[in-house]
């Protein structure tokens, strides 16, 4: 494996560990509820601008994923519910390590 590959790979497993400390303490203290989560990313212009980027910058690498896919890739299934499961914090170095391989 490439120290590229390497750097996507910890890239992939730090974008999901990360990201769902921060989610699994909000639900702890919130409740395992979807709409008060959805209600909290619109309380303001700055949480309301991330959600609009995320969800642009989740649909192109979807996309993108489906592309690969529809090249022969199957492997790029996996990006779709690493995205959307987990975030784009985990589907792109997802995508760029699948991309990468010699």
């Amino acid at each position: 494996m490439t120290p590229l590959r390497l750097v996507y790979l910890a890239l992939v497993i730090v974008g999901a560990i990360l990201p769902w400390t921060y989610f699994y303490a909000w639900f702890s203290e919130h409740g395992w509820a979807l709409g008060p989560m959805i209600d909290a990313w619109w309380v303001n212009d700055a949480t309301s601008a991330l959600v609009y980027d995320l969800t642009i910058a989740a649909i192109a690498l979807t996309i993108w994923a489906l592309v690969e896919v529809a090249r022969g890739d199957r492997w790029f299934l996996l990006v779709i519910p690493a995205t959307f499961g987990i975030g784009v914090s985990c589907g792109l170095p997802l995508a760029l390590f699948l991309k990468a391989r010699a």
